[in-house]
């Protein structure tokens, strides 16, 4: 089963360790890791259920191309990791 972590950034705002789920794509394991965190998953899709603009999915170390509907792959040895983009000037 896939690992989901959630960086220290993220869980500053909050609670969320990393989990294992299973699943076949982005979303299913989002819908895992969400099913018992409902605040977890509006912190990170929107309401249109959406990658948030400021939230960044990385599966294996490679972003995730479909930010709609997270239908990017996910192997059972997976890792993923749920990130807030961070910009500066």
């Amino acid at each position: 089963m896939a690992v989901i972590h959630f960086t220290s950034n993220l869980r500053r705002h909050v609670d969320c360790p990393s989990v294992t789920v299973a699943g076949a794509t982005v979303r299913d394991v989002l819908d895992e890791a969400f099913a018992a965190n409902d605040r977890l998953r509006t912190y990170v899709l929107d309401d249109q259920g959406h990658v948030r603009r400021h939230m960044r999915i990385l599966v294996d170390g490679v972003a995730i191309k479909d930010l709609e509907k997270q239908s990017d792959a996910v192997r059972p040895s997976s890792e993923v990791w749920v990130m807030q983009a961070l910009s500066g000037g």
